[in-house]
């Protein structure tokens, strides 16, 4: 059974969502990466994720593209630079991401990284959006603990749903704190690149040995899916891995179906240790 997480207001999200980072940079692979997407939508996914900065806007053409025969069967979320995270610029920056996905409200809202913006300005700047329908709800993106707990002195419990941080098992600092901090507050995580990036992580002989143990409906699993099952394991914790083919989403999918038992948690325990001490928050 495909797990799934709730926000403050009680909406259930499957946990699995879909990534698109580095997605509508090349016209040669446009079309595939529109079908990976209608595929994951058609196939129970909800979670859409982009943002302004991928690619100028070009992410946000494309998945708007994509999503336009089923805009109401997706859940889609974009992010705000910073830069732009004052009360003009959240505005401004809204409404082009609406005009480049080519829809008339987001469902998520999230503030790409701490700036220089003080962060009850670009707070209101959100409640202003959800009072005139423009986004449904709002959250923030690369917040550590410390982070969180800032933004608890300008808002109301439940306000902020969604924390979207790196977490892998190649990165998993988050764990010492974060994660707790974030349950505490019904703050849903978001992990991104949850299985890693440029194939390092997947050459682990470890995640070998324990996708050899398992099968999913497409056969032996893989070293990703995996990591990616090791990610949706934790409580409150939604996976937006990228996929920019139809197989590679049949995939991600088929990640859902593997139940990692002790034995294989150890083993990759011992491979990728948790974290002792608090860490910087890593971010790509």
């Amino acid at each position: 059974m495909a797990r799934t997480i709730t926000l403050p207001d009680g909406t259930t999200l499957p946990a699995l969502g879909a990534g698109t980072w580095n997605m509508g940079d090349s016209a040669a692979r446009r079309d595939e990466e529109i079908a990976s997407l209608r595929y994951a939508v058609e196939h129970g996914v909800q979670v859409v994720d982009t943002a302004e900065m991928y690619g100028n806007g070009r992410s946000e053409k494309l998945v708007g593209d994509a999503i336009a025969p089923m805009r109401k069967q997706v859940f889609l979320v974009s992010k705000v630079l910073p830069t732009n995270a004052s009360a003009k610029g959240v505005a401004q920056s809204c409404r082009r991401s609406l005009k480049h996905l080519g829809t008339g409200w987001l469902d998520m809202y999230l503030l790409h990284w701490r700036g220089s913006v003080p962060l009850a300005e670009t707070v209101e700047a959100f409640r202003q959006l959800q009072r005139e329908g423009l986004i449904r709800h709002w959250g923030v993106s690369n917040f550590d603990t410390d982070d969180v707990q800032e933004l608890e002195q300008c808002t109301q419990p439940g306000e902020c749903a969604v924390n979207q941080v790196l977490y892998s098992l190649e990165h998993r600092g988050v764990e010492f704190d974060l994660l707790q901090a974030d349950r505490q507050r019904q703050i849903v995580t978001m992990a991104y690149s949850p299985i890693g990036q440029g194939g390092a992580l997947l050459a682990d002989p470890a995640l070998g040995r324990v996708a050899a143990r398992h099968t999913t409906s497409l056969g032996v699993a893989t070293p990703a899916q995996v990591a990616l099952a090791w990610v949706l394991r934790q409580p409150n914790m939604l996976a937006i891995p990228k996929a920019g083919t139809v197989a590679h989403m049949q995939q991600n999918l088929a990640a859902q179906e593997l139940e990692l038992g002790p034995q294989d948690l150890a083993e990759l325990d011992a491979a990728f240790a948790p974290p002792k001490s608090k860490q910087p928050l890593a971010m790509i």
